[in-house]
């Protein structure tokens, strides 16, 4: 709905997600300039700057290495913030956690939309010793918590960071990451326009549930898994390489929106089998609803708040996500049972065209923002 009334200006800032990134620029950023706020996007990513859909793009160049981002370029972004005198300041990385109470003092409305459970996140971070990740969690958290409370509100995915970030401001909002329903307006339901395959598309990592994923694909009678994304690292890369179960990987790396649409229509279901970390358990993963607005049931990792989301709708087989015999089998049911199998991914698209979309998350962040104007 586009307001008549004084247009404000709003700055959304990342040093981290690349410019077309999904939630941000294609879901808030793009969906606040149709509702008539004046935006622009800050990234670092050297391509340079331009207009896209409304939203004004400016990039202050792509640092070195992670080392030179996190030592200076929360600097360089905060001097860029403010050269745009805002109103409202939206930032979506952690690392930029630090530039937020300055923004505050000068009298702007500034945001943290918290994308994951980082503090979480660590104690399932390989790369961190493990002696470390417990304390470095808590000294995160505690960061984390005390910066909070000096903003004027914070974007959330889920239930419960919304409840750990009310202890700290009571200004809070779950917006969930679900799926835009118009990049999916032609699903092609034939049974027989579906290939022999199943998928999974997204970032591949061991917690992500990769290796898993690939020897299940041994417990298929040849069924192919398309697995869309870039490798976390090529260690990790040869380690699925050696699973018996490569041999019936479709390697596709990165895919485009519309790429990852056309892989969706030809395959029989999607995978999200996480495993159980901390971080994931009461997470909200955005490619189950991708999977379900496509019109594809769901092999999902068998997860209590999962089951509460979705298993009343009737579009999942839920499975031990250790245990790649079990993923398989459920593959295997889906695969052979074509009929069931698109019942289950018509019910699946049925809830995200009534429930599970973007567009009732969008007019939650718009009345959000509407909120710091009427105070």
């Amino acid at each position: 709905m586009i307001r008549n009334t004084v247009q404000r200006k709003v700055c959304h800032l990342t040093t981290v997600h690349v410019r077309y990134d999904t939630r941000i620029f294609v879901k808030e950023c793009c969906g606040l300039a149709k509702s008539g706020y004046d935006v622009t996007l800050i990234v670092a990513d050297g391509k340079g700057d331009e207009n896209m859909n409304g939203v004004r793009i400016l990039d202050i160049g792509k640092p070195s290495g992670r080392i030179k981002r996190l030592l200076h370029y929360h600097k360089i972004i905060l001097r860029k913030s403010l050269a745009l005198d805002a109103d409202i300041y939206h930032f979506h990385d952690p690392e930029l956690l630090r530039i937020g109470p300055d923004l505050k003092r000068k009298g702007k409305i500034v945001i943290y939309d918290s994308h994951e459970d980082v503090p979480r996140q660590v104690l399932d971070k390989a790369y961190i010793p493990r002696f470390l990740r417990r304390p470095l969690s808590r000294i995160i958290e505690k960061y984390e918590s005390k910066i909070v409370s000096l903003l004027s509100g914070v974007v959330t995915v889920t239930p419960n960071l919304e409840r750990r970030f009310l202890k700290n401001n009571k200004n809070v909002v779950e917006v969930c990451n679900f799926p835009k329903i118009q990049e999916f307006e032609v699903v092609d339901s034939q049974i027989v326009a579906k290939e022999n395959a199943v998928c999974y598309v997204g970032a591949i990592s061991k917690v992500r549930g990769v290796l898993n994923m690939v020897e299940a694909m041994r417990f298929t009678n040849g069924t192919k898994l398309f697995l869309g994304g870039k490798f976390e690292n090529e260690g990790l890369r040869g380690q699925a390489a050696s699973s018996k179960g490569w041999k019936n990987v479709d390697e596709l790396g990165f895919l485009s929106r519309e790429e990852v649409r056309a892989t969706l229509e030809k395959s029989v279901a999607g995978l999200v089998v996480l495993e159980p970390t901390q971080s994931y358990v009461d997470s909200i993963p955005v490619k189950m609803f991708e999977y379900m607005i496509a019109g594809i049931p769901v092999v999902a990792s068998d997860f209590p708040y999962w089951r509460e989301l979705i298993e009343k709708e009737g579009c999942a087989l839920f499975v031990d996500p250790l245990k790649p015999e079990e993923i398989g089998r459920a593959i295997k049911t889906l695969v052979n049972e074509r009929q069931r199998s698109a019942e289950m991914g018509l019910r699946g698209r049925k809830a995200v065209l009534e429930r599970f979309n973007w567009a009732s998350q969008e007019d939650k962040l718009i009345a959000f923002y509407d909120r710091f104007f009427s105070l």
